[in-house]
């Protein structure tokens, strides 16, 4: 049976609970790539660094995309059944153009419930700004519920 919590309409985090920002979990040092760059290279960048997928970033930082493993097996579809040749082709070509982000003064409460209510893994953190700042993974999350006292529950 499985069972998924929903945060209730309108409903804000307890006043009486305050729980960290996601900034103080966040990885900082993520990768990124450039829309323009080839769809092999972007491939053996997943690859090289054991990663699942990567926020895809104009040149003010801004998020246009994001690139994974899963838009990556269209390379392979489209050349076996489309007779379409990849070799030139670059990441804005396979891309989600859609990108769920987080904004940088969330708490962790929020972002549990948007991966609880998705099926992503990691979120993007941009500021106001909409520049990207770091990404939160479920491991962020479960950390700072680790660090988190007993008396905050």
């Amino acid at each position: 049976m499985n069972f998924t919590p929903r945060k209730a309409e309108g409903t804000d985090t307890p006043k009486s609970m305050a729980f960290p920002e996601v900034g103080q979990y966040m990885a900082t040092d993520e990768i990124t790539l450039q829309p323009g760059l080839t769809i092999n290279e972007a491939v053996d960048i997943l690859l090289n660094f054991k990663v699942t997928g990567v926020p895809v970033l104009d040149e003010e930082r801004k998020i246009v995309g994001m690139i994974t493993e899963k838009d990556c097996l269209r390379l392979i579809v489209d050349s076996a059944y489309n007779n379409l040749p990849y070799e030139d082709k670059t990441v804005s070509d396979y891309m989600s153009p859609v990108v769920k982000t987080i904004s940088l003064d969330s708490d962790i409460l929020d972002v549990a419930n948007e991966f609880l209510t998705t099926n992503f893994r990691k979120f993007p953190v941009v500021n106001e700004h909409g520049r990207l700042v770091g990404q939160v993974s479920r491991r962020d999350i479960l950390k700072a519920i680790r660090d988190m006292k007993n008396t905050t529950w």
